[in-house]
């Protein structure tokens, strides 16, 4: 009866404020990162921001981890209820009597109490519930976590993919910017025909408008691991940001790998296990429901100057309801779990079958491509030796170079389809391939985290 009704009103453009002055530059994230292991050597603010790191910046703003973290808040506070045990009851019944005899009062003072007592072990049925929805409550902070960092893992290999990619068109830009200049020099000495000029513009203006949608591709894809981390835009705009496309793990899991570590590492799987063991509970309190509950009363009453003491015994008769349809419904629900479960191993198999051959066709075809621009570029290197001795014309030279970019190109194509399917396997089995970077998920699951300690601070 202590507790006090705290008022807090939302205000739109307070938490506007709020979201608009996050930063990376914080220093509740740099101790958030220090306490997960990711500090180093370099001076705060860091100038760049690898995956781990963004993906730690990720746990500390993200705000779907708080919306996970409050509905855990929920289940557990629904433990605590589930816990109650059922209050007592008082009630005062005066009675008036309309014809008392001669000189006796007509009031009768009368005080009842009910004790109402639980039984067939009802209350620890509905706590076990309670705890199995909060497990599972709990262990959706870690699925939730994991989907924040697959976005994070997204956005930044599409960020690192986009930025090569204008970085190559570029290059090839600048090559077809001096094929044209040659071209309108021979065009003017009369060396070539004018449709090579009109087909070499046409070139150059269309990889003019592929390279500003590159540029367009890095700004959005930029902003997109700003909407990952839960970060403004702003705060990426002076920011540096690293992915190494050249670093790709092997082919190296098995399918029966896959399915192990994913039964180990998937808390979705655990979510729906604890969501059954609800259900169970669910079904034996209903079936505890069959048995009435007790309620022992006790009443005192002044009559005329004697005191009288009752003692009652009150219990349900189940002539009519023996709570067939409660039982039926938790049954159905316990039916429904199980299938839900079975549901999601057989999804979850049929995604690590396909990650994993996509994984190894999307390694083979990033082989293949690799071996052609190898052969492209020795194949350059000829031609350049060429070109150095004067056997053949800056034009021919240009030529080669424009064919080693479209080799690049490819090789670049295929390389961020490999990054996708490892990344694919990785949500599969939910765990990065790189065990050096399991270390910054250590803790997904756990109470104190960054959104907590920020909007502490704020």
């Amino acid at each position: 009866g202590c507790i006090r009704f705290e008022a807090k009103p939302l205000e739109p453009m307070a938490a506007m404020d709020r979201f608009e002055s996050r930063s990376l530059t914080d220093p509740g994230l740099a101790a958030f990162m220090e306490q997960h292991g990711a500090g180093d050597s370099r001076p705060w603010p860091r100038r760049s921001w690898d995956l781990p790191a963004l993906t730690l910046a990720a746990f500390y703003y993200h705000p779907s981890l708080d919306v996970a973290r409050a509905q855990w808040g929920i289940a557990e506070a629904e433990v605590i209820t589930a816990g109650a045990r059922p209050n007592p009851t008082v009630g005062i019944g005066p009675e008036f009597s309309f014809n008392p005899e001669s000189g006796v009062s007509p009031w009768v003072a009368g005080l009842n109490v009910d004790i109402p007592i639980e039984t067939a072990g009802k209350r620890g049925y509905r706590m076990d519930k309670a705890r199995h929805l909060s497990e599972a409550a709990r262990l959706n902070i870690g699925s939730v976590a994991w989907q924040v960092l697959a976005h994070v893992r997204n956005t930044l290999v599409a960020f690192a993919v986009a930025s090569r990619r204008a970085g190559l068109l570029n290059e090839r830009r600048q090559t077809q910017e001096q094929i044209v200049e040659l071209l309108e020099r021979g065009l003017e000495a009369g060396a070539i025909a004018p449709f090579e000029l009109s087909a070499a513009r046409v070139e150059l203006a269309r990889t003019q408008v592929q390279s500003r949608e590159s540029e367009r591709d890095v700004a959005r894809s930029r902003n997109g691991i700003a909407e990952a981390t839960g970060l403004p835009a702003e705060a990426l705009a002076d920011v540096q940001l690293e992915y190494d496309l050249e670093q790709i793990a092997p082919a190296g899991v098995t399918v029966a790998d896959a399915r192990r570590q994913a039964l180990h590492n998937r808390t979705d799987v655990a979510v729906a296990l604890a969501e059954y063991a609800a259900c169970q509970s669910a079904l034996q309190l209903e079936i505890a429901r069959q048995y009435p509950d007790v309620h022992i009363g006790s009443g005192y009453q002044y009559d005329q100057g004697q005191d009288k003491w009752m003692l009652g015994l009150a219990v349900e008769l189940p002539l009519f309801d023996q709570n067939q349809g409660g039982i039926a419904e938790a049954g159905a629900r316990r039916v429904e779990a199980a299938a839900r479960f079975t549901e999601l191993q057989a999804g979850i198999i049929s995604e690590i079958d396909r990650a994993v051959t996509g994984q190894r066709l999307a390694l083979e075809q990033m082989q293949a491509a690799a071996e052609l621009f190898d052969a492209q570029q020795r194949q350059f290197a000829a031609v350049n030796a060429q070109f150095q001795v004067g056997e053949i014309e800056l034009r021919d030279l240009l030529a080669a170079r424009l064919e080693l970019a479209d080799a690049a190109s490819a090789q670049l194509e295929t390389l961020g389809k490999a990054h996708e399917a490892q990344g694919a396997l990785e949500d599969a089995v939910r765990r990065p391939l790189d065990a050096a970077a399991w270390k910054y998920l250590e803790q997904p699951q756990g109470t104190g985290t960054g959104s907590e300690q920020h909007e502490t601070q704020e």
